[in-house]
């Protein structure tokens, strides 16, 4: 399913009116009635049952952007800028009954669109066998008929239908539209329906304040998201439990209604908007130089028909139009390599952000460490171990429903080993206050001989702080400031020693309650703490080391102890420059943490509203941010980043707001997925650059000509065909390699360079052309019009062989064949159309369009005319890149 972000204004306004009716009408009708005419039971839906409905409503999908038809995607093929142009020569050509000219400018209008097809279907269908690899699903109840039994399964969101029971915990998405049964402590983030990032709580019952709030509601038709009973499709749990009955499904969900309204309005990436703008300067250029060779010829040589068919031809030759081809046959290569690398790309657009990021953000657990957390001590308040603590903790986990994570199954596994068999079954479990981010601690309430007995876990500081008393050798005492001083003097040296440290505490209520909240969690007693050991992974080390050198700066910005994550810095060989914490950044204007986060390497104890607050201030301060994260209070921070990278264990809103899924939670994938997008992004520049400055050379060559010369250097038809054979000739360069200097160094659009690089290389080539032009001239003789054919064939022939050469040139920095070598596919491609380009004045093909055979005399000079430009041009590169800093 796609996410589409909504942000600004609550958007029910665009609800159909049924649609919000009946939705606030399910809300607050009575939860009995409502599973009958769902024609549902708590206990949920049978297989069969599924089945049926499935074939009734369909799939729970959405509108979203599909893959268009075949057909479609053919006609979308030929649908950008420079085909328009050639299509409008073509029609040009042959309403001035230039057949010729026609064909070959149609065969390349084809060969343009059906080469672009080819590689956006191929790239279409490998994106969707890569999305398929990462799936979202939800946990629904299903019924057994045969025992009336119900059991919980987890299925494909798609496979959700009216009537299914679902239950949600805290990092889940909402997978439809549906109504409360059960809800405990249940926040939801609604964030990407309405814009507004403030969790708002919702309800299973209607208490006499809801009742207030339902009465409102279903008098003034307000919006349906106010509803405090039903949950939306999209909607993410941040915290606490519930069980709900799916009431709507697929486009019939508000969210879905909202989506056959959006599909497809998405605004330009920065990818997009740098091939936009180069596009337009290449169009621009055409724009301004084409009328000045008609007129050049049309004034000197008197025939305006011909200096009209001579500048079309000029304008072809100055049009791009492999241009969308080459981009989309980067980019899918690129996204099936990195699928081979374990990275699985769900924007093809996202490859250039990829490798252009030059900060990485990540969270510590799981990257920097190996994400196996082992619980390694367990201590009384002053620091001795103690198995007490063990106990509540075992206890806590195990009763817990929400969100489990590593800390809970290192209690749960360390627990079973060393306490007691069975000792779950001494306690009844009675409620529990589930975790959020907010509070940074859980609850569960047991039973135990009649009394109710809360048992609290989560961060040092904000459990110690609800207690007056501590559990010490037997004996309740009160807890002083100097206890207090010394359970945090305790716990900081863990820190520093590399632990992470979790309190545990209870209370007892001498009077039971039928209900508990977060209000309950205070007047505890302080058992002791929980140490657990996430030692650094192996890899983490070298991982980091190949990122900065390969330009990207990592930060770590975690909610856990800055102490533990200084350590494992250290450890991983991360310098950690400076240090913020959260309550330190919640005090900073946007001014002040913008003069701090490019000195900081590590931000702790960090909300998620903080994390994504670094982002955003990394990206005004120019920096392109990748951000690597798993969790629930990740969402925001990387749908925030310019790259946000996800893992396939990630919960369901980190993996729908990423741009990148990692197969492998590794810091040495995504190094090699920051490679390949470099990769990528090269291939591009390395034809635009060559596109760019070979058409600026040969307008120099052909203005210098028409001012000149008696006649024209060349057919327009000699033209079209050399401009053919030299697209062609680049169609292999997504296949190319890339010198390993480039990949180092995080590579951004700059149009500026491509200007400057077409200025400054371009005309190169054309002191080359006037040299051909002087050896035919005054040695071969075809200074006549009667000789023109001979001089045509000549520059013909040094005209495509040095574009064809120009792209071992430009493709590398270093000196090309000698320091750096070509992908095969490139030397073999260019290869051959050299040699076409030498024989066709020799076929009866170049004797049709008004060639001639050039003399055997005339190669050695080729020869030497070549070597020369590449000795130039390998001169002015070294020049270039001494004065500019950079070549492609």
């Amino acid at each position: 399913m796609k996410v589409l972000t909504l942000f600004g204004k609550k958007t029910a306004s665009i609800q159909p009116m049924r649609l919000s009716m009946r939705v606030v009408e399910e809300a607050y009708i009575d939860i009995g009635k409502l599973l009958a005419r769902l024609n549902t039971r708590r206990k949920g839906l049978t297989d069969a049952e599924v089945k049926e409905r499935l074939r009734q409503y369909g799939l729970n999908e959405v509108a979203h952007e599909k893959p268009p038809h075949w057909v479609v995607q053919l006609l979308q093929a030929f649908n950008n800028p420079f085909v328009y142009i050639l299509l409008g020569l073509a029609i040009v050509s042959f309403l001035t009954e230039d057949l010729k000219g026609t064909i070959v400018l149609t065969l390349m209008v084809v060969i343009s669109g059906l080469l672009r097809f080819v590689q956006e279907f191929r790239s279409t269908q490998a994106a969707a066998k890569l999305k398929a690899m990462v799936s979202t699903t939800a946990t629904v109840s299903r019924r057994d008929n045969t025992f009336d039994r119900s059991r919980q399964k987890e299925v494909p969101i798609q496979q959700l239908v009216p009537g299914d029971i679902v239950h949600l915990s805290a990092g889940d998405m909402v997978p439809a539209d549906a109504r409360l049964l059960t809800a405990k402590d249940l926040f939801v983030s609604q964030a990407i329906l309405t814009g507004e990032s403030l969790p708002v709580e919702k309800y299973d019952t209607l208490g006499s304040v809801v009742e207030k709030m339902a009465t409102s509601l279903s008098h003034a038709s307000t919006d349906p998201l106010d509803t405090p009973t039903v949950v939306f499709m999209g909607t993410n749990i941040v915290s606490g439990t519930a069980m709900a009955v799916v009431v709507a499904t697929g486009s019939q969900t508000y969210f879905g209604s909202l989506a056959k309204n959006l599909v497809g309005k998405r605004s330009l990436t920065s990818f997009e908007k740098g091939v936009k703008d180069v596009s337009w300067l290449l169009i621009g250029f055409m724009a301004v130089m084409v009328p000045i060779v008609f007129l050049l010829n049309g004034i000197g040589k008197g025939n305006w028909g011909d200096a009209f068919l001579f500048a079309v031809s000029v304008a072809v030759g100055l049009t791009p139009e492999m241009l969308p081809m080459i981009v989309t046959a980067n980019l899918a290569r690129g996204a099936v390599v990195m699928a081979d690398q374990k990275v699985v790309v769900k924007r093809l657009n996202a490859i250039q952000n990829f490798g252009a990021m030059d900060v990485l953000c990540t969270d510590k657990t799981g990257t920097l460490t190996q994400d196996k957390i082992i619980l390694e001590r367990h201590l009384d308040i002053y620091g001795q171990d103690d198995e007490t603590p063990l106990k509540y903790g075992y206890l806590n986990s195990y009763y817990q429903t929400g969100l489990k994570n590593l800390l809970d199954a290192a209690v749960l596994e360390h627990g079973e080993m060393n306490l007691v068999p069975n000792l779950h079954q001494q306690y009844q479990k009675v409620d529990e206050v589930p975790f959020d981010f907010i509070r940074r601690r859980m609850s569960v309430i047991v039973e135990e001989q009649g009394q109710h007995l809360l048992i609290c876990k989560g961060a040092v500081e904000e459990i110690v702080n609800l207690c007056t008393q501590a559990y010490s050798e037997g004996d309740i005492v009160p807890l002083t400031g100097a206890l207090h001083q010394q359970a945090l003097q305790v716990t900081r040296q863990l820190n520093e020693d590399g632990l992470r440290v979790i309190a545990v505490a209870y209370r007892q209520f001498s009077e039971p309650k039928s209900a508990y909240s977060a209000q309950d969690e205070f007047n505890l007693t302080l058992v002791g703490y929980l140490a657990f050991l996430d030692p650094p992974k192996d890899s983490a080390e070298a991982a980091i080391a190949a990122l900065q050198t390969h330009g990207v700066n990592v930060k770590v910005i975690t909610g856990d102890n800055d102490l533990v994550t200084r350590k494992v810095c250290r450890e991983v060989g991360l310098y950690v420059h400076h240090t913020l914490l959260g309550h330190e950044v919640e005090q900073m204007s946007d001014q002040e943490l913008g003069d701090m986060v490019e000195t900081t390497t590590v931000f702790a104890k960090m909300s998620p509203l903080q994390k994504a607050r670094i982002i955003q201030i990394l990206k005004r301060k120019g920096h392109t941010v990748g951000y690597l994260g798993d969790g629930i209070n990740d969402a925001a921070a990387l749908r925030d980043a310019d790259v946000g990278i996800s893992v396939d264990t990630a919960v369901d809103i980190a993996k729908e707001s990423a741009d990148i899924i990692l197969l492998e939670k590794s810091l040495m994938v995504l190094e090699r997925g920051i490679l390949e997008g470099r990769r990528t992004f090269a291939n591009i520049l390395k034809y635009l650059n060559m596109t760019a400055s070979s058409n600026f050379g040969n307008v120099f060559s052909v203005m210098g000509s028409s001012a000149i010369l008696p006649f024209l250097p060349m057919q327009p038809i000699h033209l079209l065909i050399q401009n053919l054979l030299y697209d062609i000739s680049q169609v292999t360069i997504p296949f190319d390699q890339v010198d390993r200097e480039f990949l180092e160094r995080p590579q951004k659009w700059n149009v500026p360079n491509i200007g400057r690089f077409m200025i400054f290389i371009g005309p190169i080539s054309s002191i080359f052309d006037y040299a051909t032009y002087g050896l035919m001239w005054f040695v071969f003789g075809a200074n006549t019009p009667e000789q023109a054919s001979l001089f045509q064939s000549g520059w013909f022939v040094e005209g495509l062989l040095s574009q064809t050469l120009i792209i071992h040139m430009i493709r590398t920095a270093k000196v090309p064949f000698f320091q750096s070598t070509a992908a095969l596919p490139v030397i073999v491609t260019t290869g051959i159309i050299m040699a076409i380009g030498i024989a066709v004045p020799f076929t009866a093909f170049g004797a049709s369009v008004g060639m001639m055979p050039l003399p055997f005399s005339y190669f050695p000079w080729l020869i030497a005319i070549l070597g020369s430009y590449c000795v130039l041009t390998q001169t002015i590169k070294v020049w270039y890149i001494r004065k500019f800093g950079k070549w492609l």
